[in-house]
């Protein structure tokens, strides 16, 4: 296979969801819901469709949605204020992160990566010039603050944090990032920070925001998806915070790369984003935890913790194979027992295997009731 900057063209989660196919097996490996979004989005998008939404929006995004975000934040528990000016609408997760990277890093400058962590991110680092530096999570997911201490060095310049975590599930609580500022007060280290799954955070838990921490928020990019909120991540339209002279830098760099997001589905996210629950959604996706995990009991499969947010719940499967590799394991559950995963050593750059394979539960409940009932009679 070919190789860009030593990365491969194409990812490990392409392999896999194209195997399941090929396999008539039931694909539980991406985070992509199979269930339909709700019926009043889309009747704001078809409503976009009759208003002046059909050029450029300005580069900072829609005024409207921009509006709506402020709003939004305002209400969380954890209440994020926000002025106009912090926020820029872009096309997507990956490409804020991308953009905060070329508006922060040198050649040679070092970003601390935590894994398990999205295939996305050293990629990002080095087409900027940056060396990866990282940092693996202990056994049960956990921090360790003394050894992630011993990652940062002179040239660090940034750290991306990803809560709730994919794949861990985890999410960082205002002592966390009290932990990490203690570590950083007295350096010029940028946080990037990616919370793209902040509406799924369960069991009564609530979303803590790197930009409500007031010392961090000088300092961080923080991401956010509509596509991952509303189940639309085909529409390419998510949002990014930041203080005012890093907003001005992104931007800089922004308009050379993609100057704005999809323009009629901004004006249908503003209208609906004033409408939206989070709390149904949550409750929802709760539920489908809940259901994949009571029902993965009668498997020999174990969840050693249940994921606190986000929709992916890590499995260990050495009860069944004390020999093969994560990835070996799951291309047999894949192909011979029809059941998708993904090896959580394609979180890792510094690693090749596991004890652990993940799973999505953002899709409809028949299919993971007939995946995981395919599995107990199976395994």
């Amino acid at each position: 296979m070919d190789r860009i900057y030593g990365f491969t063209h194409y990812s490990f989660f392409t392999e896999m969801s194209e195997l399941a196919s090929r396999h008539g097996s039931f694909d539980l490996s991406l985070g992509l819901p199979d269930f339909d979004i709700d019926e009043r989005l889309k009747s704001f998008l078809k409503e976009s469709a009759d208003h002046a939404t059909h050029n450029y929006e300005p580069l900072a995004g829609n005024p409207l949605l921009i509006d709506t975000i402020i709003t939004f934040n305002a209400k969380r528990k954890n209440s994020i204020p926000l002025r106009s000016h912090e926020v820029t609408i872009v096309p997507c997760a990956t490409f804020a992160l991308y953009t905060a990277l070329k508006s922060t890093i040198r050649q040679g400058d070092e970003v601390i990566i935590i894994q398990p962590s999205y295939y996305t991110y050293a990629p990002s680092v080095v087409m900027n010039g940056g060396v990866p530096v990282y940092y693996d999570l202990n056994d049960d997911f956990n921090m360790d603050w003394e050894v992630f201490k011993n990652c940062i060095s002179e040239k660090t310049q940034a750290i991306i944090v990803n809560s709730p975590q994919n794949p861990t599930g985890k999410i960082w609580t205002k002592e966390d990032w009290n932990r990490l500022y203690e570590l950083i007060e007295n350096r010029e280290i940028y946080l990037i920070s990616e919370e793209i799954y902040d509406t799924y955070c369960y069991d009564e838990s609530d979303h803590y925001s790197s930009f409500v921490h007031p010392d961090l928020r000088s300092r961080t990019f923080c991401i956010f998806s509509f596509g991952k909120m509303f189940h639309t991540s085909g529409w390419k339209v998510s949002y990014m915070l930041a203080p005012e002279k890093m907003t001005a830098l992104f931007r800089c760099h922004q308009q050379y790369i993609s100057y704005s997001a999809n323009a009629p589905a901004q004006y249908a996210l503003a209208r609906y984003l004033n409408i939206f629950d989070p709390s149904v959604n949550r409750k929802a996706m709760q539920n489908k935890r809940d259901l994949f995990n009571e029902m993965l009991k009668d498997t020999p499969l174990v969840v050693n913790q249940v994921a606190e947010g986000s929709v992916f719940q890590t499995v260990n499967f050495r009860s069944l194979s004390k020999t093969m590799t994560d990835v070996e394991f799951s291309k047999w559950l894949t192909v011979e027992k029809k059941v998708a995963c993904l090896p959580l050593s394609a979180f890792y750059s510094s690693r090749q295997d596991s004890d652990y394979i993940r799973f999505s539960f953002a899709k409809k409940d028949e299919l993971i009731i007939q995946a995981l009932e395919h599995l107990r009679k199976n395994l």
